[in-house]
């Protein structure tokens, strides 16, 4: 039975995942999936956030290990995730089945202004300490997220109830970034399967990052034509299928296009 680990992003917890978790368990029967929060956000929002991926990546693997599940993992994680599952291959990868990278963006394959356009600089500084409402501020989390989802869509409900029920401070929100902006993997590839996932209209990180990290580790790379940073949330099907083919296809497989004959999105998640 494998086991399937979720990692979200800056900020963002397990319960932001939505239905995809169930997705993905329809799609690869007897899988195990588990969603875990990094340390600070969601069910840990009480624990200080590391200023470290290495740090970040270990509480995760403590989580698994006292949570009684046992490796090896496959990994699917999502921008700043996707940074604690390099590392972890890099650190681990005898724990690894494989990693699922989701629009991450990592120094040295790319460049700043690449990693997080600055036009969303102030944005992402609003949401982070600004004054707004909760449900403001995940109005602009949508906005800058999803390229399917109208503005007043029911997530923001959702994603307005996690935010109160369990805020991330500002000062652990900060400390994320500031490992984020740290962070330097190896120029070398781990050696562990890997499966790029990119977002053609990512607002948030160009997705030639996901593009040159792809190139220099000469990993598998599948590209949404329509979707936002958010993937999983803008077309979860997508994700789920692209997945389980390339789990299917095993290690090392010649899945590298970057237009696949199945890139038509769905309607939405």
């Amino acid at each position: 039975m494998s086991t399937w680990v979720l990692l979200r992003g800056l900020t963002r917890e397990s319960g932001h995942w939505g239905a995809f978790p169930d997705m993905l368990r329809a799609r690869l029967p007897g899988a195990r999936v588990v969603a875990i929060d990094l340390p600070g956000n969601g069910r840990l929002n009480q624990a200080q956030s590391p200023t470290s991926i290495e740090a970040t990546m270990h509480d995760c693997r403590h989580q698994m290990a006292a949570s009684g599940h046992a490796p090896p993992f496959h990994l699917l994680a999502m921008s700043l995730g996707a940074m604690v599952a390099v590392e972890w291959a890099f650190r681990h990868p005898e724990e690894l089945a494989g990693c699922v990278l989701v629009n991450t963006s990592l120094r040295p394959f790319s460049r700043w202004y690449q990693r997080l356009r600055p036009a969303n600089y102030a944005a992402v500084l609003g949401v982070v300490a600004g004054a707004k409402t909760s449900r403001q501020r995940e109005q602009t989390v949508l906005r800058l997220t999803s390229r399917h989802l109208a503005p007043d869509a029911r997530v923001i409900d959702d994603w307005t109830a996690l935010r109160e029920a369990r805020p991330v401070s500002g000062i652990n929100a900060l400390r994320q970034l500031l490992a984020a902006a740290r962070y330097q993997a190896p120029v070398d590839a781990p050696s562990v399967p890997l499966l790029v996932l990119a977002s053609r209209r990512d607002a948030l990180v160009n997705a030639e990052c996901s593009r040159q990290l792809a190139r220099q580790w000469n990993a598998a790379i599948l590209e949404h034509p329509t979707a936002g940073h958010d993937l999983p949330l803008d077309d979860g099907p997508w994700v789920v299928e692209q997945v389980a083919r390339w789990a299917g296809l095993g290690a090392r497989s010649p899945l590298t296009s970057a237009h696949p004959p199945d890139a038509t999105p769905s309607p939405g998640a």
